[in-house]
């Protein structure tokens, strides 16, 4: 079964977080943790990863934190999770050359894996940073509307 796994989940969590405070300076290991209901040890073992990566930056010191290293436009989910997890395969035969598989030379399967791991890839690179904020925005405001809050400040995405 395909799965993205909790480490995925949670750097995409991490990468939202920072996506949220674009321009508000560094955010602490801590910080992230805590907002996104993330165990801070196992963030501060993903950061790195999503530093090396080229997706987020670190910095030192008391003011220190990470930042974003590209604006939320750029960043997609796919780039996210492949920095955690490595590349995202939906089935050995999915892979560009095929290497994965032994039966690769009279096997159906390879067209409809190769179909599904184009799919997936669309999506998930499809699906930016910025996306994901401005849909949880939407959301919230709907519910504060259910609830008949709409004209709070919380309901207004600040």
């Amino acid at each position: 079964m395909f799965k993205v796994s909790s480490k995925g989940r949670y750097a995409v969590k991490a990468v939202y977080e920072l996506s949220l405070h674009v321009g508000a300076g560094p955010l602490t290991v801590a910080h992230i943790a805590h907002s996104q209901n993330i165990p801070e040890q196992y963030l501060e073992q993903l950061m790195p990863l999503l530093r090396r990566a080229g997706i987020v930056t670190g910095m030192r010191g008391a003011q220190g934190g990470y930042q974003l290293a590209a604006s939320p436009e750029e960043v997609s989910v796919r780039d996210v999770v492949a920095a955690v997890e490595g590349p995202i395969i939906v089935a050995e035969c999915a892979s560009e050359d095929g290497s994965g598989c032994s039966e690769m030379d009279w096997c159906i399967g390879p067209d409809v894996w190769m179909r599904v791991q184009e799919a997936v890839d669309d999506a998930m690179s499809q699906m930016t940073m910025d996306r994901l904020v401005h849909q949880q925005r939407l959301f919230i405001r709907q519910k504060f509307n259910e609830a008949g809050l709409a004209g709070t400040t919380l309901a207004k995405g600040g």
